[in-house]
């Protein structure tokens, strides 16, 4: 009895997300209504470039928290006036797709963003022409992954989300329907 394990997310876009997006775009194909393509995590990392031992703790966190190991970026050209040469470690980045975009995803939503301080919401209007997310975190510390007490430096991240929706409208809602926490409108 070998079952192959689905996300709990990734089974909740399946048997419900999909239906409600197909309904209210009146998309004739199953196939051709949005979904997640990929997550990106990016960290960067500017003392990365005099202590490597930096770029080391930060790679662990960001190993903890995505489940993948990142990669190191590194500078494309040198520029004098931040003392910064070519080739130079500036950050980490990481690519999920599958089952582990859908896990973090998971983990974002129900269990990072409601650890943030003063957290109203996530903003509308950081969706680009595509359709794709993005939106930064000033704090890895709000994944439980990673243990507090060996956390040497506070470091943000940027999360995008693309998706293969062809506007906004509809990559908000794929991610509205999927319990992604936006901030509420005001009136008046």
């Amino acid at each position: 009895m070998s079952e192959k394990y689905i996300p709990r997310l990734q089974k909740y876009y399946e048997s419900d997300v999909i239906n409600k997006l197909k309904e209210e775009f009146s998309f004739s194909n199953r196939m051709s209504v949005p979904k997640l393509e990929k997550i990106v995590i990016n960290m960067g990392i500017k003392e990365g470039t005099t202590d490597i031992k930096v770029i080391e703790q930060a790679k662990v966190e960001l190993l903890a928290i995505a489940g993948q190991s990142p990669v190191i970026t590194r500078a494309k050209k040198s520029v004098a006036a931040f003392k910064l040469r070519e080739g130079m470690p500036v950050g980490l980045k990481v690519t999920l797709r599958k089952q582990r975009m859908y896990e973090f995803l998971e983990r974002l939503i129900c269990i990072a963003m409601p650890r943030i301080r003063d957290f109203r919401g996530a903003s509308t209007k950081s969706f680009d022409n595509s359709g794709n997310y993005s939106m930064g975190l000033s704090e890895q510390i709000v994944f439980p992954e990673v243990e507090f007490d060996r956390v040497k430096r506070v470091q943000g991240m940027d999360i995008t989300i693309v998706t293969t929706a062809s506007e906004r409208n509809q990559s908000f809602k794929l991610l509205e329907y999927m319990g992604f926490p936006f901030r509420k409108a005001q009136n008046g």
